[in-house]
């Protein structure tokens, strides 16, 4: 596997552990410098998030990917996403969002890691 599928697949993998909440998978995908910027630009550090998910403060029920942008420059990468997201967070109703996540990755030890991302609508 190339790098560019290789963040594809880290990408997807991200999804797929937001959606089921498998806790191991997301400190898995994500550095330990991890940030989230959300919309409102609250930032969440990797902890932070990872809890929201598990506690039910974000709740992910499905993410379909429909464009995924990846530059790869040596071990470090930049990652564009943009999914309809169907998620219920910070106690609002559940809704479905156009998301835009801009991610930054770092390859460490041969394997990629979700470094910061930050969400936009488009």
């Amino acid at each position: 596997m190339n790098d560019k599928e290789m963040l594809k697949q880290l990408y997807e993998d991200m999804y797929a552990a937001m959606v089921t909440k498998n806790e191991s998978e997301l400190l898995r995908v994500h550095d330990d410098s991890f940030v989230l910027v959300h919309m409102t630009g609250m930032r969440q550090d990797k902890k932070a998030y990872i809890r929201a998910i598990m506690d039910g403060t974000l709740n992910y029920y499905s993410a379909q990917t429909e464009d995924l942008q990846i530059d790869v420059h040596g071990d470090k990468a930049e990652i564009t996403g943009k999914s309809r997201v169907t998620a219920a967070v910070f106690g609002g109703g559940k809704h479905t969002w156009r998301l835009k996540l801009s991610f930054n990755a770092r390859k460490i030890d041969n394997e990629w890691k979700l470094t910061r991302s930050e969400a936009a609508t488009y």
